[in-house]
This record gives structure tokens, C-alpha cells and sequence, in this order.
């Protein structure tokens, strides 16, 4: 093969390469730009921000995708000509002139968090579950835990949640937002790094920790 032929060859594999990449990279930002109950971040909030100025949705814009969300992008859909399914996918959120930035590190954190507040301190006041998310968050400023969020829930004996598998049941939509008041500093355990239920607990060590607080059904400890 001569020069010419091996350049113009080369030429053609490197285009054939920059569409390919550039064909996934489209596909993906298509995928993962989907937003539906559960979602959080600010592209939600930006969401919420806009039906709320259009006169779609009433609710309160704490960017959490929930069903008062879901029911006004059924509508603003079937208003546009769209599919009315509640899901803001790329054609919803080009409708609503939205260029979907993704916080998925941050969506990841307020997700795993709400799961374990769900599964915990479901029933518990409010402020409650705060609290129980403000004592993981002081477990990772603690030297005596670990330093991320999914090593404290996933430290070995630290939640019964995890091992009885409630884990994974539906999270509540008040446990996303006491979640992310958790994360933006919110803390009603007054510095706790334990909390228990005296009617369930099991271990005579917890009651030896020092009481902060106490929340609901819940002692918080230091």
C-alpha cells in the first residue's frame, strides 16, 4: 500500500472512530438525561422551577421528583403534544428548554442516604429522620468510622436495615427530603454519631453512650 492509500485509509478510521464516539456519547447523555419519581438534583429543581412560572405545578420546589412533579409533567406532555407518562426524558426536557446537566454524585449520595433513612426511621416525626441522617454524615467526620457515606451504611453490624434487607424496600418521598437537609448541614441530633430504639434494642453497650437528644422513638448518643 502506498502512502496515499495508507493516509486516505487512516483518514477514514479516524472519522469512522470520532462518529462512533461521538454516536455513544449522544446515546448515553440520552439515557441518563431521564427523570421520574425519585430523581433529585437541580436539574429537578430547574424543572420544578419552570412548571411552577407556567402554572403547571403548585408544589413545593425542593428539587425531588415526586408524584405532585410527575402529575405536572403529565400535563405540560399532553399540553406539547408528548407522551403524558410523568417521565421527563429528552424530548420533555427539550420542551421545557432544558439542557439536563447531570449531579449524579450528588443524586447517588441523597439516594443512598434516603434509603437508609426510609428503612430506619420510617414512621419517625420528621425531624426525626433528619436527625438519623445527620448521625451517618457525623460518622464520616468521626476518626472512629469511615470517611464516605456508602462505608458507614455498609460498615459491617452498623445498620440492621442492611442485613434484614429493608435496605431495599420503596423509600418515602419525606425520606429524600430529609435527606438532603441532612446533606445541606441540618442537624437535629446536636452531634450524634448513635441513636436507638429503647423498645427494640438488644446491645446493653448503646445505653452506656452519652444521651444528646431524644427524637421520637429514638435516643441519640454521642
Amino acid at each position: 500500500m502506498n502512502k496515499k492509500k495508507l493516509s486516505v485509509a487512516l483518514a477514514i478510521i479516524f472519522a469512522l472512530n470520532i462518529v462512533i464516539i461521538v454516536f455513544i456519547q449522544n446515546n448515553v447523555s440520552a439515557q441518563a438525561a431521564v427523570y421520574k419519581k425519585g430523581s433529585t438534583g437541580s436539574t429537578v429543581t430547574e424543572i420544578q422551577t419552570r412548571l411552577s412560572k407556567w402554572g403547571y405545578y403548585s408544589g413545593k420546589i425542593d428539587g425531588i421528583y415526586g408524584s405532585r412533579t410527575a402529575s405536572a409533567i403529565s400535563k405540560f406532555q399532553k399540553n406539547n403534544g408528548l407522551k403524558a407518562d410523568g417521565i421527563c426524558g429528552p424530548q420533555t426536557l427539550s420542551a421545557l428548554g432544558i439542557n439536563a446537566s447531570q449531579d449524579s454524585s450528588s443524586d447517588s449520595q441523597v439516594n443512598l442516604l434516603a434509603r437508609l433513612i426510609s428503612a430506619e426511621a420510617r414512621g419517625e416525626p420528621y425531624i426525626g429522620q433528619v436527625a438519623v441522617g445527620a448521625v451517618v454524615l457525623n460518622r464520616i467526620e468521626h476518626p472512629s468510622f469511615p470517611s464516605s457515606l456508602s462505608s458507614v451504611i455498609y460498615q459491617a453490624g452498623a445498620f440492621t436495615c442492611v442485613t434484614d434487607g429493608q435496605l431495599s424496600k420503596p423509600v418515602s418521598e419525606s425520606a429524600y427530603r430529609a435527606a438532603r437537609d441532612a446533606l445541606n448541614g441540618w442537624d437535629p441530633s446536636g452531634g450524634a454519631i448513635y441513636y436507638f430504639n429503647p423498645a427494640t434494642a438488644t446491645s446493653s453497650w448503646i445505653w452506656s453512650r452519652p444521651l444528646i437528644t431524644v427524637i421520637g422513638k429514638h435516643r441519640f448518643c454521642s
